[in-house]
């Protein structure tokens, strides 16, 4: 009897179905999500951020501590290791751009790039038909004179010889005081003739050797011993000492460079300019052969300031010539501290030996 009351009771229990999702439970669940990665896109962000903050941070801080490069900034620049640092180029005291004094055409040129002359050598020689001519004229001026000088010199000498015999004569009677005074007249207006034809004489000299240096001016001869470094002139050409013509003339032949005068300029910044004396010593090293290390010293410091750049000139020389150092190089120096150029020019003995 319980069994049919419990199982009257079971039927009669109305079975609920499966409880759907409640409203807007999607709409929470997507909330979530986006929630959660907008969160996630905020920290990713954060990190993202953050990283590039410490690179550059940490370049900063390295190109604080590295050292100046050459070129950035004008002036010497102070090496992490000590030491002073500049840069500047190699540059030759004596340097001669040779030009002709007289106008005139070039007939032959005689050197080419990079031949080494001798003091006095010819290098240029100009058309010098004219001024050969105008030298004969000046001698032959000369010759003149002299011919005519030699000639009122005789006939002052016998006049000479002329009054001697009237004023003895006279004073025998057997001349007039007219015919001595006449005498001595001829004698005193030939001694004048003959200072005046001595004085064209030493004119016509002149004339002569002015004449003859004027014909050497046009042999263009080198100043001092060097190197060729540039021809400028061709054969034919016309040379000038000024430019003329529309710019059609020329003024250079060619350009002479004394590679025993080479040295180099730098430029150090004036708040390092105490630490660098005459006497210094220095070590170059050129920017076509950066590992050779030049020993050389500080031959002066110019005394005067850029006002633009802050700077100051330093002269220094090389301890031995060398013909891989040419003019216009570009060169990097560090000053040696506390190092006298002779303790340089022992290590580098003995490095080459």
């Amino acid at each position: 009897m319980s069994e049919d009351k419990a199982l009257l009771l079971r039927s009669l229990v109305v079975e609920r179905p499966h409880d759907p999702a409640p409203p807007f439970a999607g709409r929470r669940m997507w909330w979530r999500l986006a929630g959660g990665g907008a969160l996630a896109g905020v920290a990713l962000a954060g990190v993202l951020g953050f990283a590039p903050t410490r690179q550059v941070e940490y370049r900063a801080d390295v190109a604080a501590a590295a050292p100046a490069v050459a070129g950035a900034n004008p002036g010497a620049a102070e090496r992490p290791g000590g030491g002073l640092v500049a840069s500047g180029y190699v540059v030759a005291r004596r340097k001669s751009s040779l030009a002709a004094e007289v106008t005139g055409k070039v007939v032959e040129l005689l050197v080419e790039e990079g031949v080494v002359v001798a003091a006095g050598q010819v290098v240029a020689q100009l058309d010098s038909v004219l001024a050969e001519q105008d030298v004969a004229l000046a001698r032959s001026r000369v010759t003149s004179a002299e011919a005519a000088a030699a000639a009122i010199a005789a006939d002052l000498r016998d006049a000479a010889q002329i009054l001697g015999r009237v004023q003895t004569l006279s004073q025998k009677g057997f001349a007039s005081d007219a015919e001595r005074t006449r005498t001595e007249a001829r004698v005193g207006v030939l001694s004048a003739q003959l200072n005046q034809a001595r004085a064209q004489v030493a004119t016509a000299r002149l004339d002569a050797q002015r004449s003859a240096a004027v014909l050497e001016k046009h042999s263009i001869r080198a100043p001092f011993a060097g190197v060729v470094v540039e021809r400028s002139a061709q054969p034919g050409e016309m040379i000038s000492p000024m430019s003329a013509g529309g710019g059609f003339t020329r003024t250079g032949i060619c350009t002479i460079v004394d590679m025993d005068s080479i040295e180099v300029e730098v430029e150090v910044n004036e708040a390092h300019i105490g630490r660098v004396h005459a006497g210094n010593a220095v070590t170059a090293a050129l920017d076509a052969y950066p590992d050779w290390a030049i020993p050389a010293s500080v031959i002066a410091v110019i005394p005067t300031a850029n006002r633009d750049k802050a700077t100051v000139k330093v002269r220094i020389g090389f301890a031995r010539k060398d013909p891989r150092i040419l003019p216009d190089m570009g060169v990097k120096v560090t000053f040696l501290e506390g190092s006298p150029p002779s303790a340089v020019l022992r290590e580098e003995t003995s490095a080459s030996n």
